[in-house]
């Protein structure tokens, strides 16, 4: 059965209009029937739109119940409207069985639901639409983003697995290790930016993936030692560690790269940070069901991450 979707822009402005007409025709090959949200296309300097426009932008998608709400693109917009979302109408769209996907600034609204309706459902980190209207080579969604995609979309996906990448020398640290707990998480910064507000959910015990773009290694070292010391990593089971970019090494590094910093953590906490969780803003990104039950398992190198039947 065709599945309706729905392109909207929650945050920042979409700079080619013909991305979004691409990713219409291609969302529309692969079996979806495509509207774009009236204000998709809007902006106000960086911003999809005014803060007003951008907030009846979701209420009007919830309203509409289409079975896929598919985020236009990130940068920054949703953190402005967190405390005007009226999260009752996002909770009731999921409950009627609407799968609201994206990334990055998505992540505010993802970790706000969780933490103003916590049990309404999930929602899905996945890629944004302009990705699907981009080559791979231009940083668009690839054969396995794609696919995994549509998968999700149709309640196919239940697993994903990839390979841990050793952060530090020897041999694979996590083989054998086992953990279940709800899936949360998403952006790095968004996840700091969050911590000490309302919209910050409160979860022990859970699985938590990161992922980030742009950030020189010491910065991501210290989001993550911030998430540390306020408590966030020794409350969960695992972390979860996606892509996290490239940027040049700056001369005074002498050597410092991602896996330092992530060294530099590990030291620090308890959590396993296990490292390859294919997601984030690479042209492959698996994706996951924020607020699901998964079920961690680690043989060897071999990482399963699996949710629907824990």
């Amino acid at each position: 059965m065709t599945q309706s979707l729905t392109i909207f822009s929650p945050a920042g402005a979409v700079q080619k209009a013909v991305e979004i007409r691409r990713a219409q025709r291609r969302l529309t090959q692969r079996g979806f029937e495509v509207q774009l949200d009236a204000d998709v296309l809007a902006r106000q300097q960086r911003f999809a739109g005014s803060d007003e426009q951008r907030l009846a932008a979701l209420h009007r998608v919830a309203d509409a119940v289409p079975d896929v709400a598919l985020a236009a693109r990130g940068g920054y917009g949703l953190t402005r409207l967190l405390d005007v979302i009226d999260w009752r109408r996002i909770a009731a769209s999921i409950e009627r069985g609407t799968r609201w996907v994206g990334m990055s600034d998505f992540t505010a609204l993802q970790l706000g639901l969780l933490a103003h309706a916590r049990g309404c459902g999930v929602t899905w980190a996945g890629p944004l639409a302009v990705e699907f209207g981009r080559s791979e080579a231009e940083g668009g969604a690839d054969d396995i983003t794609e696919d995994c995609f549509v998968e999700a979309m149709q309640e196919e996906l239940e697993a994903i697995g990839f390979r841990e990448r050793v952060a530090v020398r020897g041999a694979a640290p996590h083989d054998g290790f086992e953990a279940e707990g709800l899936l949360w998480g998403g952006n790095l910064t968004l996840l700091c930016a969050l911590l000490g507000t309302p919209h910050a959910p409160k979860v022990k015990g859970g699985i938590l993936f990161v992922e980030e773009v742009g950030e020189h290694p010491y910065r991501v070292e210290r989001m993550l030692l911030q998430l540390h010391q306020a408590g966030v990593l020794d409350a969960q089971k695992a972390v979860l560690i996606g892509d996290m970019g490239s940027v040049r090494a700056a001369p005074n590094d002498r050597g410092y790269r991602l896996q330092d910093a992530l060294h530099a953590v590990q030291a620090r906490t308890q959590t396993p940070l296990l490292v390859g969780l294919p997601h984030g803003h690479g042209s492959t990104k698996v994706c996951l069901p924020v607020g699901a039950r998964a079920q961690l398992v680690v043989q060897g190198r071999e990482v399963m991450l699996a949710w629907g039947h824990v």
